[in-house]
Parts: C-alpha cells; sequence; structure tokens
C-alpha cells in the first residue's frame, strides 16, 4: 500500500506528539526522518528523529536531486525529505507517516496527489502555542519569535489541507487523529 500521511502544523501545536502516538497504535505506519542542518537537541538520536547533516553534506543531497522537498527555515537551517526515506519504508511494507512544516507538506502532499492525506494540526490559539513552545525550553527569545511569526503566516494555509485537527485538549486530537488515519487506510 504505497499511501502517504503528511501531518503538518506550526511549530508547537503537537504534532509531533500525535505523530509519536500514531506510530505506537497503529503498526501499519512508519516514521519518515527528516533531514536538517540544525543542531541535535537534548535527547533526539540521528538517523531516529532526523538525520543531522553539515551544510555541505545537505547541499551536496540538494546538488545530486536526493530531496522530495526541502527547504531552508529559520534563519539558515535547512530541512528536507530524502527520496530514499520513502522507498525504505515502502520496501517494509508501510505507510509511510511525515511530521513536517506547512511548506514542506503542501509539497510532499502536490508531489503525492491522491495517495497522500493532508493532516493539519491547529493550536487553539497563537498565545496557546507561544506558551507551549515556552514551556518546552528549546527557544531563546529570538527563536521563539521567529517560531510564532512563522506560525501566524502558517495557520490560513489549513485549508488546504483533507483534515484539520485542533489540539486544544490532546486526548481529543490523538482519538480524532486515529479516526483520520483509520478512514484514509481503510476506506469505505
Amino acid at each position: 500500500m504505497e499511501k502517504v500521511i503528511i501531518f503538518c502544523a506550526p511549530s508547537g501545536s503537537g504534532k509531533t506528539t500525535i505523530v509519536k502516538h500514531l506510530l505506537k497504535t497503529d503498526s501499519r505506519l512508519a516514521f519518515s526522518v527528516s533531514a536538517c542542518t540544525r543542531a541535535m537537541r537534548k535527547g533526539e538520536e540521528h538517523g531516529k528523529d532526523y538525520y543531522f547533516m553539515s551544510h555541505e553534506e545537505f547541499k551536496s543531497h540538494v546538488a545530486q536531486n536526493d530531496f522530495l522537498e526541502y527547504e531552508e527555515v529559520y534563519g539558515g537551517n535547512f530541512y528536507g525529505t530524502l527520496k530514499s526515506e520513502i522507498d525504505r519504508i515502502w520496501q517494509l511494507g508501510k505507510v509511510v507517516i511525515f511530521d513536517v512544516d506547512v511548506v514542506g507538506g503542501l509539497n510532499i502532499k502536490n508531489y503525492f496527489g491522491a495517495k497522500a492525506l493532508g493532516v493539519f494540526v491547529k493550536p487553539p490559539s497563537v498565545e496557546v502555542l507561544e506558551k507551549r513552545l515556552r514551556f518546552r525550553s528549546t527557544e531563546t527569545e529570538e527563536t521563539l519569535k521567529m517560531r510564532v511569526n512563522k506560525a501566524v503566516e502558517e495557520l490560513p494555509f489549513e485549508t488546504k489541507f483533507e483534515q484539520v485537527i485542533l489540539n486544544d485538549h490532546l486526548e481529543t486530537a490523538l482519538a480524532h487523529a486515529e479516526e483520520v488515519v483509520k478512514r484514509f487506510l481503510n476506506p469505505t
């Protein structure tokens, strides 16, 4: 079953939490590990959370047309999806699940067409999003402002996705995500 499910949201909306939950509860899914040039955060693992690369290594992959999509975000850091990652997951007989930003998600959705389900995870408000970002303590004041500003730009894109999940209560959002995935993988 060569399908892909794309979870997109502004940073801090809860998409990673939702995707991790789905991976634990649905064995048909496999996570597409993105490549990036940002520094590894505490608790992250190369090859599990991201393929951490130098700028030179990333640009070499760009030159070789190895990326399905990529972009520069947050002041000089690059993120992208390696084509080889999709092939690896499909060879396992699994459905690819993505946890990507909005622009990357739209690019992937356009590339795969009917094989793709785009899901937008929406925070209750920009204020709640900012509180969540502050709570996780991974941002400087400058990067926090950049992420909040980017979120304000990304929120109107929710209409470009097949499904929108409001993450105002985590358990409700998780249940909604499970139902959305089930319907996509088992159409009646």
